[in-house]
Parts: structure tokens; sequence; C-alpha cells
């Protein structure tokens, strides 16, 4: 593949295509809205939840159009924000609802199970400890990392 610029956005956009297939598939679910959604909503509840320099280095191994969600309409202020993971699932099928309703629990953890995935384990490690402990199980049983059943207790 040539390095223009062209072709650089033309890889991005079939990387972003592949993730957002590849949450379609791990939910089950053929509508790529919904994947879309489901990410986005779960990119925003991770990425206000995180400190910024956690947030920082987990977006530059995320895929360059999935980055720019990432950072839509950020606000460093206040960060991280205060949530349990109540607020963090409501933050996600606040997105999630724009399209349909659907099993915020199973999209979250379909969105994480595909991050994971792309991710390096060291840095996935360092999302998953930074968040609070109700949070945590969430990124349990994911594919990729297999994380210690202790830290869940």
């Amino acid at each position: 593949m040539s390095s223009t610029p062209n072709a650089t956005f033309e890889h991005a956009v079939q990387d972003t295509n592949r993730l957002l297939n590849e949450i379609s598939s791990e939910l089950g679910h053929p509508d790529i809205k919904v994947a879309y959604h489901a990410l986005r909503g779960t990119l925003f509840a991770l990425r206000d939840r995180l400190p910024p320099d956690e947030a920082l280095d987990l977006s530059a191994q995320l895929p360059l159009l999935v980055r720019g969600i990432f950072f839509e309409g950020y606000r460093l202020a206040g960060k991280p924000e205060k949530m349990d993971r109540d607020a963090f699932l409501e933050r996600v099928a606040l997105e999630i609802n724009m399209v349909r309703p659907a099993n915020t629990l199973d999209a979250t953890r379909a969105v994480l199970a595909v991050l994971a995935s792309r991710i390096s384990e060291g840095e996935w490690n360092q999302v998953r400890r930074a968040m609070p402990e109700d949070i945590r199980p969430l990124f349990q049983n994911l594919p990729l990392h297999e994380y210690e059943k202790s830290t869940y207790a």
C-alpha cells in the first residue's frame, strides 16, 4: 500500500470497518449502527473515567478514526469523572439508545472484548486498573487477556 494521504485514509476506514464488524459479530447483531454507537458510548465512558494521561496512552493504540471518535467533545477539566458501574453503563446506554434499545451490558462487554484484542496487554491492564473496583468486572472473561479471578473478589 502506498503511503499517500489517500491510501492512509483508506486504510483507516478499512481498519475502522473491521473493528465495527468485529463488534457486530461479538454482539450477534448485524446492524453496524448499533456497533458504532456501542463503540462510541464505551469509548466515551472509558475516556471520561480514565485519568487524562491514561486516556492519552490508550488512544495511542486505537485505530486512527477510532481515536477521533474517542476524543470527540472531550474536555480535560474535571477528569477523571467519578462514576460507578451504573453511571458507566448509563453513559454507554445514552449512545446505544440513539439507534435502538439494546442490552447495554452485552454491548459494553462486546466492545471491550474487541478493544482488548487490539490493545497491548500491558496497556489494557493499566486501563483496567484505573477503573473503580465495581467497573473492573466488565473487563472479565475477555478473549485476549486472562485476568486473575482474585482481582474481582
